[in-house]
């Protein structure tokens, strides 16, 4: 009998990542540097200082001061991904996909559903890859939300409430708080992208919308106080809340059902660790959570009065993302959010921002 010669490893796929601010820095380089299977080739940034900061943290990477750089060199990279303001999305995205290179973009993938199908649509006539990096799906209170719901804890779920809410009394400036649309800043389509991406995931599509945003704090030019109301084609109703201006936080979820309820306080520690420095190490838990942050399942009585019993946050899980995303341009896993799912929630943020203008609640 002959021997079955060893597999040889794959090698691991070149990324070339555009943008080195807060995204590109503190989520998408510290991640995909982690991740088996993929390996940071290029940053590119225009920005001297952060330039000198990609070569501190990483000394073997490459950098480039435009994006032209990457598709002059298409044939040595295997990723792109797009960490660079929101209006550059579909403009960067398009031209990666010509390059003939697969894509992954932050958050939201476009400022329309329609340019977000677009873009599918070109990443699907050109057999490749198009992912969207919704992390907050592997927040540690979602996974803990989405095993309770599988367990059939809560029962049938009547009501979602989600909160990302913060006390930013004063603006920081930049893209994010700019007016001009074509920024696509303000917290409905950021903070607002993420919450409206978990609730379609937990309770499936929505058939009408209904929100209220508006301009707080002064000087401001986006929204920074955002509430939107979603009836899910199940039958879920949602609360969602994304604010700046909050001086006293509600709980990150509120989740009411026939048989129980879940009320988790406090934010995912996994940004604050990145932001800090950490770094996740394959194959162990990182930003675990202590026990004194446990959210509580109960019922009848309030969780701030010892009502219901602690449930142990699951480890929050930002690496799997990109471990999902290299076994996918490998061929041996499924792309972890698509393109359409991304379209699927600015159908919502659009209809957010309609609702929110006219004062209506509105039809999907």
């Amino acid at each position: 009998m002959t021997d079955t010669p060893p597999v040889a490893p794959s090698r691991a796929s070149r990324v070339g990542l555009i943008g080195y601010g807060l995204a590109g820095s503190v989520f998408h380089a510290p991640l995909i540097a982690a991740t088996e299977g993929l390996r940071l080739d290029t940053v590119v940034t225009a920005n001297p200082e952060r330039q000198q900061q990609a070569r501190t943290e990483f000394p073997d990477v490459r950098i480039a001061a435009s994006p032209e750089e990457l598709w002059a060199r298409a044939d040595d990279l295997d990723l792109i991904v797009i960490a660079s303001p929101n209006k550059t999305h579909v403009p960067l995205a398009t031209a990666a996909l010509k390059a003939g290179l697969p894509v992954v973009v932050d958050k939201p993938i476009a400022g329309t559903a329609a340019e977000a199908r677009e873009l599918a649509a070109l990443a699907d006539a050109r057999g490749l890859l198009l992912s969207v990096f919704q992390n907050r799906r592997w927040d540690h209170d979602f996974l803990t939300l989405q095993k309770l719901l599988a367990d059939g804890e809560l029962g049938d779920v009547y009501r979602f409430e989600s909160r990302f809410e913060r006390w930013r009394p004063e603006l920081k400036g930049g893209w994010r708080e700019s007016g001009d649309p074509t920024e696509v800043g303000g917290l409905l389509y950021d903070l607002g992208s993420h919450v409206v991406d978990q609730a379609l995931v937990l309770f499936g599509p929505a058939a009408s919308v209904y929100a209220e945003s508006d301009v707080r704090r002064p000087g401001a030019e986006a929204d920074d106080d955002t509430f939107i109301a979603l009836t899910h084609k199940s039958g879920v109703r949602t609360h969602l809340y994304a604010s700046a201006t909050t001086a006293q936080l509600g709980p990150r979820f509120r989740v009411l059902g026939s048989k129980a309820g879940y009320v988790k306080y406090g934010l995912d520690p996994q940004e604050a660790a990145l932001r800090e420095g950490e770094r996740p190490t394959p194959g162990k838990d990182w930003a675990v959570e202590p026990e004194n942050l446990w959210g509580r399942l109960g019922s009848g009585e309030s969780p701030l009065t010892g009502g219901g019993r602690p449930v142990p946050t699951l480890p929050g899980a930002y690496p799997a993302y990109y471990a999902a995303l290299a076994a996918a341009l490998q061929g041996t896993a499924d792309n972890p959010v698509t393109a359409l799912e991304a379209a699927a929630a600015l159908d919502v943020l659009e209809a957010a921002r309609h609702s929110a203008r006219n004062g209506m609640t509105v039809t999907l």
